[in-house]
């Protein structure tokens, strides 16, 4: 569908035009064989302020058509995510877009019918499946009334056996946990992400109302660890998406994201509906996203030391490498 098939939907009558344009978009994305980046973030940009007003027929359909495509966006998915199983199940079953903690934190959220259909994921980590098989099952044995006639000797058989039976369980439970938690704590990230103290947003923040870039593309280099040129070119580009990530790497809450964000693209937000879109973008960014860009972020600065080691700038523009820094960088990028 070209743009133009686009603007008559939009030209169109009131009425359906939503449910049109939300379902026409999604259709041509996943016609693309390779969407960039950008394609991907103008699909979210569009369909999600949409997203409250289409019909359950078409949350169907686009969680189906998305459920098939392979670079799907993320925020997107994880929205429908979030609506009743009928709706979200094809996504659940075959998406890519979700990672093992999405998946976690939508069986916490929406439990059983979430979780089965969770359960019919191809190559399940194996964590997860024990934790569909705990919840599937009753954690409690109820114990069968002894009979009158039962002897007191049958009584304390029983009642031995329900208690080992719910001790089982109970050990069962908690071994699922603490594997859930050492794995979510691995794929946090929280070891090559910056560790943000309070008086890092502060100066983000004066530094960004200052309204000198330089000044915060400083203090924004040296929050991230990164070389002063790839901050600059986050806060460089015509749209804040490469700040979004920077911020959400950095785990700020969405009230400091957003203050930060208006100071430095303050046309960006002309009215509230613009700022629903970004809080909508910045809720749905998942972390492990922006830490992975902020990986490759590093992995550039450090790459640009070790090819020109004598030429580090007296500001800290290229800074030399800290130990982790390098053991991020893949062993073909060690030239």
């Amino acid at each position: 569908m070209s743009a133009s098939d686009f603007r008559q939907i939009a030209a169109g009558a009131e009425s359906g035009k939503a449910e049109r344009l939300f379902r026409a978009a999604v259709s041509a994305f996943c016609s693309l064989t390779r969407p960039s980046r950008r394609e991907i973030a103008q699909l979210e940009d569009l369909t999600l302020p949409l997203f409250d007003n289409v019909s359950v027929e078409s949350r169907r359909y686009v969680a189906a058509a998305l459920s098939e495509c392979e670079y799907a966006p993320a925020a997107l998915v994880r929205r429908l995510c979030q609506e009743r199983v009928d709706i979200a199940a094809p996504l659940l079953i075959r998406s890519r877009a979700l990672s093992d903690v999405d998946l976690i934190a939508l069986i916490g959220r929406h439990g059983l019918p979430h979780a089965r259909a969770i359960a019919r994921r191809k190559d399940l980590n194996q964590t997860i499946a024990d934790l569909i098989k705990v919840l599937e099952r009753p954690t409690l044995v109820r114990l069968q009334q002894p009979e009158a006639t039962a002897n007191a000797a049958s009584e304390n058989a029983e009642v031995v056996a329900g208690d080992a039976n719910r001790q089982e369980a109970s050990d069962a439970a908690e071994t699922v946990r603490r594997r859930l938690r050492s794995m979510m704590r691995a794929e946090s990230g929280t070891a090559i992400g910056p560790f943000v103290e309070p008086q890092t947003y502060v100066k983000l923040r004066e530094t960004a109302l200052t309204g000198n870039a330089a000044f915060f593309q400083t203090a924004l280099a040296d929050a991230l660890e990164v070389d002063f040129s790839t901050a600059r070119t986050l806060t460089a580009s015509h749209n804040y998406t490469p700040l979004l990530a920077a911020l959400r790497a950095l785990d700020l809450s969405e009230d400091k994201a957003f203050l930060i964000t208006a100071a430095i693209y303050p046309t960006e937000f002309p009215h509230p509906q613009a700022i629903r879109i970004f809080l909508d973008r910045y809720r749905l960014l998942h972390r492990d996203a922006a830490l992975d860009r902020l990986r490759g972020w590093k992995a550039d600065t450090v790459s640009k030391i070790v090819r020109r080691p004598g030429r580090v700038a007296a500001n800290a523009d290229l800074r030399k490498p800290n130990s982790a820094d390098v053991a991020a960088i893949p062993k073909a990028r060690r030239v």
